[in-house]
């Protein structure tokens, strides 16, 4: 095993329905539309990856505002200031980090396991979760890749392509940690090994080209040598 990858949201922190949701409604609000995100819609919406997908395709399939003709711009102007605002939700602790999250990441780190985010979500906000809840000294031993570095976003399996290439590490030698169908079918395609925890969205998701499917970290009992036994199972496999 060469490293340990997350996702961010709904991995690290359950973030999407309190608050991504959260953070599109306000800066709705913000510029003067009438638009709200219940919880049930943005359910339909996170199987786009990618927040300014996300606010294309509701304004496709609802109608585009009349007083923003400019669509680029306005998907811009609104994804920065959502943004913003997350990043203050976050700065506040409010949102815990999932059980075993932090645990997991001192095992990797103490056994000196390269550690990674991939996330179709912001930089800036990713980067914040990272900073935020894992704390500094963690953080600056973990490498974030996120927002608009690939073309593709998930499921197309560019953002783990990137970090194993970027990181020089064997995708066949890595452990994924998703919480989604699109990010497991991208982990897989590169050719990754995943377990995925189920989140607040996710539990109705199709799941069945996980290497694991557990509750959480530790509910699962996800561990380390955990990982390391999926790892080794898949190289024995791979030899017979």
């Amino acid at each position: 095993m060469e490293a340990l990858i997350f996702d961010c949201d709904g991995v690290l922190v359950d973030t999407e329905r309190d608050g991504h949701r959260v953070a599109f409604n306000e800066a709705f609000a913000e510029l003067g539309l009438d638009t709200v995100w219940s919880v049930e819609r943005y359910g339909e919406l996170l199987l786009t990856a990618g927040g300014k997908e996300r606010m294309r395709r509701h304004f496709d399939e609802t109608g585009w505002p009349a007083s923003h003709p400019d669509r680029d711009a306005l998907i811009a102007s609104m994804h920065r200031l959502k943004t913003e605002i997350f990043m203050r939700l976050i700065s506040t602790g409010a949102l815990p980090l999932r059980p075993g999250i932090e645990r997991i990441v001192d095992e990797a780190i103490a056994d000196g396991i390269t550690l990674a985010v991939c996330s179709t979500s912001n930089e800036k906000a990713v980067q914040a979760v990272v900073d935020v809840m894992l704390g500094p000294e963690r953080s600056k031993k973990i490498t974030v890749f996120a927002g608009d570095v690939v073309a593709k976003k998930k499921p197309a399996p560019d953002i783990y392509t990137l970090a194993a290439t970027t990181l020089k590490l064997a995708p066949e030698n890595c452990v994924v940690i998703e919480d989604s169908n699109n990010g497991l079918r991208a982990a897989k395609a590169a050719g990754m090994n995943c377990i995925v925890t189920v989140s607040s969205y996710t539990g109705e998701e199709d799941f069945s080209l996980a290497d694991r499917v557990v509750d959480d970290l530790d509910a699962g009992n996800v561990t380390i040598p955990a990982c390391k036994d999926l790892v080794a199972g898949r190289a024995a496999t791979v030899s017979a």
